[in-house]
């Protein structure tokens, strides 16, 4: 299952584009992809799959080895058995405070996201998803 770990861009691009779907809907502009914002939040997901745990962690620090630029960063995360689709996660963000928070910001505008599946506190198949964001 170790290849399955890696993200896959096509649940990464039907993650960005329900976001920017659920911006449009709300008058906001599109998030732009960011390399840098990519990178980071592949290696958190990554990093989650590998070591079994479920937190945002050193975000600030992951943000500055990364090289990320800008003046607001927001991280939104979630994981569920099996494969996670883009709609569900969107969905269940916008359910929780928060996460709508950062989902309809206004000043945020890059994204970054992964979403690798593989082995995770005890399913062998799970999503973590990772959603990084700036602006300024």
């Amino acid at each position: 299952m170790a290849g399955s770990r890696t993200a896959s861009t096509t649940r990464d691009a039907a993650l960005v584009a329900a976001i920017n779907s659920v911006r449009a809907l709300h008058l906001l502009p599109k998030l732009s992809l960011d390399f840098r914002l990519a990178r980071a939040a592949r290696f958190h997901s990554l990093d989650m799959l590998r070591y079994d745990y479920f937190a945002h962690g050193d975000f600030g620090g992951r943000m500055t080895r990364f090289h990320v630029r800008g003046r607001l960063f927001e991280e939104n995360l979630a994981w569920s058995s099996g494969v996670m689709s883009a709609n569900v996660t969107v969905a269940d963000w916008l359910a929780s405070p928060p996460h709508r928070a950062t989902l309809l910001d206004p000043s945020l505008r890059r994204i970054g996201v992964a979403t690798p599946v593989g082995a995770f506190r005890g399913w062998s198949t799970a999503t973590l998803v990772t959603a990084d964001f700036a602006g300024g």
